[in-house]
């Protein structure tokens, strides 16, 4: 019988640690995000992280590329995160 007991602590440790691996969501630093922004092609502050929402990661832009979406979901989903695209329809520059 102790070795049915020992099997199930072993089955529970290792499903402790996959779950704990799947929500290991961090801030990430303004640094990180820019070094990210950059590699993407994104303008500074087009990438953010919320402090409420730790998981998501916000891309902010008015028509992002195909690739620079694959890129900001890559990174993302190494880290993690769930990437959000947010399209954004900035007003023309006018007199």
């Amino acid at each position: 019988m102790r070795t049915g007991r020992a099997l199930r602590l072993l089955i529970a440790g290792a499903i402790c640690a996959v779950v704990s691996a799947c929500v290991s969501a961090r801030m990430h630093s303004e640094a990180e995000l820019n070094d990210v922004t950059k590699a993407c092609g994104l303008a500074l502050g087009e990438l953010m992280q919320d402090e409420s929402e730790v998981k998501l990661l916000l891309a902010v832009r008015q028509t992002p590329t195909a690739e620079q979406r694959v890129c900001v979901a890559k990174w993302a989903r190494k880290n993690g995160l769930k990437p959000v695209f947010v399209n954004m329809q900035f007003p023309e520059s006018g007199s």
